[in-house]
């Protein structure tokens, strides 16, 4: 039985009854994981991995969007049918893995949700798990599409950062925001883009979850107000995602993520 996901968001309980749907495809997008035979996965989950296979390694900045045909390549790699429907996670709960959902929207990819929660509400629930071990998958034929308009870059932000009508967003946290606290990453100057406004990543989730519609919309309707472009920034393209995840649940719409975030303008200004 195929399914399709009416949500960008599902539960640990949702995935749990479907696990055994025939055209689910269950990815573990968690950063710089070692797979071994030590490491834990959800049954039959693939690895999806942000940092050399979906990213252009060669970028000057890190998790730059990978091309079209990257993309397209290395998801038939792991199995990516056309119709598949994807839900992806990590061990954080709600981390890398909403670059990774976003990235599907950006290649035109749509039947994607964000587990709620990811492997640790999955532990917690006392559901299945079972070790890496190889696996070999019979190649997807998903045929990748670039939706420019989803991502923006240095020149892109700083005209957006001049519109009127467009509201950046950084997911950041509050001290690094303000400059209170040097950058984790070394060499990176503080700072914050023009005209940008904070909202921590954090301030979306409960623990490892998100927030209820309820709770995340009053956070969204504060801010956008009458704003028609919506840009999220963070460190460097990963955090910004969950801001994007957040305003999607709230059916906010022309919503854009800064790719190289404050690495890149940092560096560039």
């Amino acid at each position: 039985m195929n399914i399709n996901l009416d949500s960008d968001l599902v539960s640990t309980e949702w995935l749990n009854t479907h696990i055994k749907a025939s055209n689910l495809v269950i990815l573990d997008a968690t950063i710089n994981k070692v797979i071994d035979t030590a490491s834990v996965r959800i049954p039959k989950a693939r690895f999806f991995d942000i940092k050399q296979k979906f990213s252009d390694v060669a970028a000057p900045f890190p998790n730059t969007l990978p091309s079209v045909e990257q993309f397209q390549k290395e998801t038939r790699a792991i199995g990516i049918n056309t119709n598949s429907a994807i839900v992806v996670y990590d061990d954080k709960g709600i981390y890398s893995c909403a670059r990774a959902w976003w990235l599907f929207k950006v290649f035109g990819f749509n039947n994607v949700a964000v587990l709620d929660g990811g492997l640790p509400d999955w532990q917690n629930n006392g559901f299945m798990i079972e070790t890496y071990k190889s696996d070999d998958f019979l190649e997807g034929d998903f045929e990748a599409e670039l939706y420019s308009e989803l991502m923006t870059d240095f020149d892109g932000v700083n005209d957006f950062s001049e519109d009127k009508n467009a509201l950046i967003l950084d997911a950041r946290s509050e001290t690094r925001f303000k400059c209170q606290v040097d950058e984790p990453r070394a060499g990176l100057r503080r700072g914050t883009i023009p005209n940008s406004n904070n909202l921590p990543y954090t301030a979306l989730l409960n623990g490892n979850k998100m927030k209820s519609i309820e709770e995340l919309s009053k956070i969204f309707n504060n801010l956008v107000k009458d704003k028609t472009k919506i840009v999220f920034s963070c460190g460097s393209g990963i955090t910004a995602c969950i801001l994007a995840l957040g305003a999607t649940l709230c059916n906010i719409n022309n919503l854009i993520v800064y790719d190289g975030s404050w690495t890149e303008y940092g560096s560039l200004t």
